[in-house]
């Protein structure tokens, strides 16, 4: 199994993006999502060896679910077109993890808070106004530039000040974003390389500062 066969299963469920599809090709399924579980296993164990608070979270748990969400989102197709999953999941849910999505029309690395709640924005907010400075230096790093460029676009950020800041705050530019997220696009030619596993751990790395920022913010 590898990440060459996920990607081809991939392919032809999003050109047969229904029940009877998936029911006649579920072991292949089952086969690739369980190979991909046993993978995130291993990338869980380097990564709890260089981040000291980072949370162990097993394959199983990290993996998303393929089927979308039809309740709520009624128009999507039934299945996703990609593999999601989230590692360095705390136990409460308050901290934001890191994020692998592998899919048919894209794949990237991400990490942050992507629309949170509004207790969470707040404190977020809170940290900024206390000292944005050392956040605009994690965001302004070279390396990390290098790494992500900028925040992921913020289509729902304030016109104006949120309540309670005056328009003019030093550190108005990040006060009016509703999200904080970063991601590191990648090709499907380097997951398929034997160095995807090294490849995240360097993300990962790059990306630390950025989220133990964030984390330290919601959850002290």
């Amino acid at each position: 199994m590898s990440f060459h066969k996920m990607f081809s299963f991939l392919r032809e469920l999003q050109k047969n993006n229904n029940k009877e599809w998936m029911d006649a090709n579920r072991d292949e399924y089952e086969q690739v999502r369980d190979w991909y579980k046993s993978w995130l296993n291993e990338l869980d164990a380097e990564l709890g060896k260089i981040d000291k608070n980072y949370h162990s979270t097993e394959g199983k748990r990290a993996i998303n679910r393929i089927n979308n969400n039809l309740l709520y989102h009624p128009n999507k197709p039934i299945y996703k077109d990609h593999f999601g999953a989230g590692l360095d999941l705390s136990e409460n849910g308050k901290q934001g993890d890191f994020y692998i999505h592998l899919g048919v029309n894209g794949c990237f690395l991400a990490g942050g808070f992507w629309n949170p709640k509004k207790e969470t924005l707040d404190s977020i907010r809170d940290a900024i106004d206390y000292n944005g400075a050392e956040f605009k230096k994690i965001l302004n790093k070279k390396s990390f530039k290098d790494t992500f460029t900028k925040m992921i676009k913020d289509e729902n950020k304030l016109k104006t000040s949120p309540k309670g800041y005056s328009q003019d705050h030093e550190h108005i530019d990040l006060l009016r974003r509703k999200s904080f997220a970063v991601k590191h696009d990648v090709t499907q030619k380097e997951v398929m390389q034997d160095d995807f596993k090294e490849k995240c751990v360097e993300v990962y790395k790059e990306m630390l500062p950025f989220r133990n920022y964030l984390n330290k913010a919601v959850t002290v």
